[in-house]
C-alpha cells in the first residue's frame, strides 16, 4: 500500500472509498494544518512548473484553492488577497510589460 503523508482535498477519501480501496486518514491540528498547507502550495507550484496548456491551468486552479484556504487561515478571504494584489499592481505595476531588472548602481549619485 503506497504511503502519501500529504494534505489532500476533502473529498479524496470518498473517491478512494468508492474505488473500494482501504485507506487511513487523520485530522490535523491547526499548527500541522498550516505547515501542510504551505507544503501543498509548494507541491502545486512544482506541478505547475512541469505542466503545459490546460494542465497548467488546472495547476493554477489548485494553487488558487490552496491560497484561498491559506487566506482564511490568516483571517482573511481570497477577495481580500485580490484587493491587496490590485493595490500593489496600481502602486508598483504588474508583470505584463516583461521588465527584467539586470542591475542597479547603488553608488551615491553625484550631487
Amino acid at each position: 500500500m503506497p504511503t502519501y503523508n500529504k494534505l489532500v482535498r476533502d473529498l479524496i477519501p470518498d473517491v478512494i472509498h468508492q474505488e473500494g480501496k482501504a485507506f487511513e486518514t487523520k485530522i490535523l491540528s491547526d499548527e500541522d494544518f498550516n505547515v501542510e498547507l504551505k507544503k501543498k502550495l509548494q507541491e502545486e507550484v512544482n506541478e505547475y512548473m512541469q505542466a503545459d496548456g490546460d494542465e497548467a491551468l488546472d495547476e493554477l486552479a489548485d494553487m488558487l484553492e490552496v491560497m484561498s484556504v491559506l487566506a482564511e487561515e490568516h483571517g482573511a478571504s481570497i477577495q481580500e488577497v485580490e484587493q491587496r494584489r490590485n493595490k500593489k499592481s496600481e502602486q508598483r505595476g504588474s508583470f505584463y510589460d516583461k521588465v527584467y531588472l539586470v542591475e542597479v548602481n547603488d553608488e551615491d549619485s553625484p550631487k
